[in-house]
């Protein structure tokens, strides 16, 4: 069958590594296998994050998520920064997606600890939507107890509003590096600005062919 013809496009940003949110069951059962290859030391924590790794996927494609992207970069003194970053979309059929936006914006800015911001993108008007939030952190906490950690979270999303459909875009990120928000909503930023609904081969081609249609070009290189 032939896949649906995309309705926007994007760039991922430099040093995200974008995951397969569809493996084949060969795959999986490829990677569960060289799980029980490894040796008895190993093979109980590989084991962890491979459950993990299948549960994620679950979630995110009960969450309809189309693309998610895992990035790690320098922090400048010789460690290194998480964050991941995600692409979906919502259908808003019947109803003009502005409005629907429109409601988000009036939900959001009665909550004291979300910060809303107007942006002005290539594609058209978006929103961006940030705000801090305490959630549960992977593993378990030092003294050997069974009480979970709780860490703090920054979480960003941009809301656009397709230009032919009733779809809603929204790209977020989300990292648990506080202290590196300002990086992270430049990021953001960044990856909303590629964020197009036309297809950039077509751009391209015409832009070739002396057309005044503008190259789609991706900040990150």
């Amino acid at each position: 069958m032939t896949p649906p013809r995309p309705v926007f496009w994007y760039g991922i940003p430099r040093g995200y590594l974008q995951l397969d949110l569809n493996p084949s069951s060969e795959q999986f059962e490829l990677l569960a296998q060289q799980v029980l290859g490894l040796p008895a030391e190993l093979r109980e924590k590989a084991d962890q994050v491979f459950r993990f790794y299948a549960g994620t996927l679950i979630l995110l494609n009960q969450q309809q998520v189309q693309a998610c992207a895992i990035g790690l970069h320098p922090d400048g003194r010789g460690g290194i920064l998480s964050s991941v970053i995600t692409v979906s979309s919502m259908s808003a059929s019947g109803v003009d997606p502005k409005l629907v936006i429109a409601t988000l914006v009036k939900s959001a800015d009665e909550t004291q600890d979300k910060h809303i911001q107007p942006l002005e993108l290539a594609c058209g008007t978006g929103f961006l939507f940030e705000e801090e939030r305490i959630t549960t952190a992977p593993g378990k906490s030092s003294d050997s107890s069974e009480e979970l950690l709780d860490g703090t979270v920054w979480q960003g999303t941009v809301a656009v509003p397709a230009a032919a459909s009733s779809e809603i875009v929204m790209l977020q990120l989300v990292t648990s590096e506080v202290d590196f928000v300002d990086d992270y909503r430049n990021v953001l930023l960044g990856f909303a600005s590629t964020l197009t609904f036309t297809d950039p081969s077509f751009a391209e081609t015409e832009s070739r062919g002396g057309s005044s249609a503008a190259q789609v070009r991706s900040p990150f290189g």
